[in-house]
């Protein structure tokens, strides 16, 4: 493809910053440049007509740590940094919710709420011993105990087989859909360009900037490149520790007197459901076949998803008829430590990945940290 003289003079001269991905971390990073740079040239590259990973495929979970999860990091993690960790996604999901508003991103605070069945007791009682203690750490981020014993609602949510319900009482959930409209929104009243549909094949450190090469057979340099495409970051740079991760979804159609209120984890988190528009969404399934889903493909599996029913039967929804409406899959960045990679790859190159499957929660003050990070180093 060749570039008319208006196109190239109209996008691709002169241009000072380079973001890849339009996803929450690249369009935070964006919007938050322009705060510093008034009169800059940025450009978001997006390789699909939607951000392509996770930003727009998630469940939509405003959460940042249920009782089980930070008990099982506790054991691979030093305490500060699981502690560092969780206030980094509740000061991230305050960031967003200020940046955009709560109207504007379907912001509901229903509480998040962990789910104990009768063959969990084991789980149960560690998370019963430790309950004192983690809110105890946590009064110091989140103001009041995070945590409570809510056994009182099963009945009223209607599930079947489950013994015990543990409360986040400061999480909600999202319309996912509505915050990446409103992101996008407000990165283009901010004079921030947003091409999609052009996949980066190559970037080549130049003295005074980067040249891209692109996918459409056209090249061009910027003085800054930020690499933010999460799980799909190690095909441009293969040094990165960062692994494509796929999370299977469904979503049922709408149930007449659904019960479900709230957004709901399951086995340390590796299944998720919760209520939206009068239907169950629910995802997860990535234990039963790591190798499997340690893939940048997009698609569900028979495995995967057939569980994922069997847990709507049995437990989420028994003795309720309901159909699917409709299943899906993003690609999420994970690694051998749940900590996002915020640095500097070269002279001009940076980068802002492996969201650990939290971006909700933590991308836009990764963003953010990414944008402080090029500023700071701006010549």
């Amino acid at each position: 493809m060749q570039l008319s003289y208006w196109e190239q003079k109209q996008y691709f001269s002169k241009v000072d910053f380079v973001i890849i991905g339009s996803g929450i971390v690249g369009l935070n990073a964006a919007i938050q440049l322009r705060k510093q740079f008034k009169t800059a040239s940025i450009l978001v590259l997006e390789r699909s007509f939607l951000p392509y990973g996770a930003s727009t495929r998630n469940a939509g979970f405003a959460c940042f740590g249920s009782m089980t999860e930070i008990l099982d990091d506790l054991t691979r993690m030093t305490e500060d940094a699981v502690y560092a960790l969780v206030e980094k996604r509740y000061n991230g999901l305050l960031l967003l919710r200020k940046l955009l508003g709560d109207v504007n991103i379907g912001y509901e605070e229903k509480g998040g709420y962990e789910v104990f069945t009768n063959s969990d007791d084991e789980s149960f009682e560690q998370c019963m011993d430790a309950m004192t203690d983690l809110n105890t750490k946590l009064k110091s981020i989140v103001k009041g105990n995070t945590y409570t014993l809510s056994d009182f609602e099963i009945s009223k949510q209607g599930f079947n087989g489950v013994k015990h319900l543990v409360k986040n009482n400061f999480e909600g959930q999202i319309d996912t859909g509505k915050m990446m409209h409103a992101l996008v929104k407000l990165a283009q009243n901010n004079n921030i360009t947003i091409l999609n549909g052009l996949d980066i094949i190559e970037v080549k450190t130049l003295p005074n900037g980067v040249l891209i090469t692109t996918a459409a057979g056209f090249s061009f340099t910027t003085k800054k490149l930020m690499v933010c495409n999460n799980g799909f970051a190690a095909n441009l740079f293969p040094q990165l520790e960062v692994q494509a991760n796929r999370a299977q979804v469904l979503i049922t159609n709408p149930i007449e007197g659904l019960k479900i209120n709230g957004a709901f984890h399951y086995q340390k988190g590796y299944y998720y459901f919760r209520d939206v528009d009068g239907c169950v969404l629910l995802g997860g399934g990535r234990n039963l076949d790591f190798e499997a889903e340690a893939t940048q493909q997009f698609g569900v599996t028979e495995k995967v998803q057939t569980a994922l029913e069997k847990l709507l039967h049995e437990i989420i929804l028994p003795q309720t008829s309901f159909t699917i409406s409709k299943r899906w899959s993003g690609v999420m960045g994970l690694g051998n430590t749940k900590q996002s990679i915020v640095k500097q790859i070269d002279t001009h190159t940076y980068c802002a990945v492996r969201m650990g499957g939290m971006g909700i929660a933590i991308g836009s003050l990764v963003g953010a940290e990414l944008a402080q990070l090029v500023a700071d180093t701006y010549e």
